[in-house]
């Protein structure tokens, strides 16, 4: 299978629990580097639920309705991916697969490619993430999300053996090994949700994830904070960073925004993307 263009930096946000905050964490990336003068594309493989595409369809109204311009409202080049209703199962797969190529092959003019995954599994999902250059994997802090990564010991708490969806990315890394597509994935964990104490849960998460982290090579940071905010500009397709902008459905400057775009920044630099020194400035 034909891979994405290699100028392209393919982000894909994923993992297989609904709630762990994929779409949030998504769009936020996608207007941070926009902002920062990137080229940013987007695909939704959430089929059914299509939380970013509703989000960015709420930010085309909300610019629309308010008279901005593409240099005040920033939109990503987003294009549709379908799902195929074949009857014959291999058939639909190798369908998906060839529409999955195709519209990669659409996004070679940007600078990054930022794909939202469903909270299940699916084909489109798992082809995805062979093509990505970052996996970006939200975790709630809790042993319920932590259940998606590995199989605990109830008694010892000793880590017994990977879950589904870390046999997922290693099969994805197998897979993009021996088609020769030239790099390897990096895989960061994001822990979100953190408590502000030293709960004695988030110290065990934290242990947990760092013997797993090893085995499985994937690498941690903290994310995003439990906020409001979040869910209030979804329904404008706002992010944070547009807050203090022509046409921003509320001002910037509480504490609690500062906090929360210190986090984003934080998550920014961990990925360590392959951005100019000009881009990482400005964002």
């Amino acid at each position: 299978m034909t891979s994405h263009d290699p100028g392209t930096h393919v982000i894909v946000v994923g993992n297989e629990k609904g709630g762990s905050g994929k779409t949030t964490v998504a769009m936020h990336l996608v207007v941070m580097l926009m902002r920062a003068g990137c080229k940013v594309g987007c695909i939704d493989l959430d089929l059914r639920q299509k939380s970013l595409w509703r989000y960015l369809e709420n930010r085309a109204k909300w610019g629309v309705a308010h008279d901005l311009s593409t240099e005040e409202l920033p939109m990503p080049k987003f294009l549709p991916v379908m799902g195929s209703q074949h009857d014959s199962r291999m058939t639909a797969r190798n369908l998906e697969g060839d529409e999955l190529t195709r519209t990669l092959l659409e996004f070679t003019d940007c600078d990054f490619l930022v794909i939202d995954t469903p909270g299940a599994d699916t084909h489109l999902s798992r082809l995805a993430h062979t093509h990505a250059d970052t996996i970006l994997t939200p975790l709630n802090d809790s042993f319920v999300d932590f259940d998606m990564l590995a199989q605990i010991d109830p008694e010892s708490g000793t880590i017994l053996a990977p879950s589904l969806y870390a046999e997922l990315v290693w099969s994805a890394r197998q897979h993009r090994a021996q088609a020769g597509i030239q790099g390897s994935i990096d895989w960061v964990v994001m822990r979100n949700r953190l408590s502000s104490t030293r709960a004695l849960n988030k110290i065990a998460v934290g242990e947990r994830l760092g013997e797993l982290a090893e085995r499985l090579q994937f690498r941690t940071v903290k994310g995003f904070g439990e906020r409001v905010i979040y869910r209030e500009l979804f329904t404008h397709g706002m992010t944070l960073f547009d807050l203090g902008k022509r046409g921003a459905p509320r001002k910037f400057g509480s504490m609690s925004h500062l906090a929360a775009k210190s986090e984003i920044r934080t998550v920014l630099a961990a990925l360590n993307l392959p951005m100019n020194v000009a881009q990482q400035e400005a964002a």
